[in-house]
């Protein structure tokens, strides 16, 4: 007798336990949000910003503090904020403490395409368009530029970027054809680079000129720096 009593009180405990918890779970489901926390997580580039994405929450949800736990879609809001050109991608989470967590990785520019194209072009290889609030800083590519052909761009602009010398001095490109030319942000001269083989050999070849005229406090004295013969540099003064 006393056993089936003990079992009784078990099974008793067990179903309060399960009714409590499904109340706790109901009420905290039926919650609205408290709080929206937005953190973009790169700050190199401001082309996403907190107004921009409350108001892409906004035309998607209404307003999601007003918004039950319950009824709250993250997918949604991910596709929402993801369908931004200028994010690469958004994850939305909601705390135990029923605050909603967005963060955003924005999308990386690499060049900026002139001419017709008038975009960018990001670390992926992909076209972005340009932002109406920010510009970044990057080279410029003019001249033969076709958004159909951006593979030679690509392999050039991805090694100015990763290259400390080059990401701080080059801010122009010159495309024709397959050959590209390159302009430095402070001295005048112009790089005949050629086409994009070899770059580590061309780009050392540079530094080694670069070097020593600093040195000699000769930059100035060029107007071309031609680095599309092997193992040499080849300059003409001004």
């Amino acid at each position: 007798m006393k056993i089936r009593k003990g079992y009784i009180k078990i099974v008793a405990v067990i179903v309060l336990v399960i009714f409590l918890y499904s109340f706790t779970q109901e009420r905290s489901s039926k919650k609205q949000l408290n709080k929206v926390d937005v953190k973009i997580l790169d700050s190199e580039n401001l082309f996403v910003t907190y107004p921009t994405v409350n108001k892409l929450l906004i035309q998607n949800e209404v307003d999601v503090t007003s918004i039950p736990k319950e009824k709250l879609v993250l997918k949604k809001l991910e596709d929402a904020l993801n369908s931004n050109e200028m994010v690469e991608n958004a994850e939305v989470y909601l705390s135990v403490n029923g605050q909603l967590n967005i963060e955003i990785k924005q999308r990386t520019p690499i060049a900026r395409l002139g001419g017709k194209a008038k975009c960018y072009l990001d670390i992926n290889g992909d076209v972005m368009p340009l932002s109406p609030i920010y510009s970044a800083r990057v080279p410029l590519v003019t001249g033969t530029v076709s958004k159909n052909n951006l593979e030679d761009i690509y392999k050039l602009a991805m090694y100015v970027r990763n290259d400390e010398f080059l990401s701080k001095n080059v801010i122009g490109i010159q495309q024709t054809g397959n050959n590209f030319e390159m302009r430095f942000r402070v001295e005048n001269f112009t790089i005949k680079l050629g086409d994009v083989n070899n770059l580590e050999s061309k780009f050392n070849n540079l530094k080694a000129f670069y070097q020593k005229a600093s040195k000699d406090k000769t930059l100035n004295n060029y107007a071309v720096v031609d680095l599309q013969f092997k193992n040499q540099v080849v300059c003409a003064k001004i």
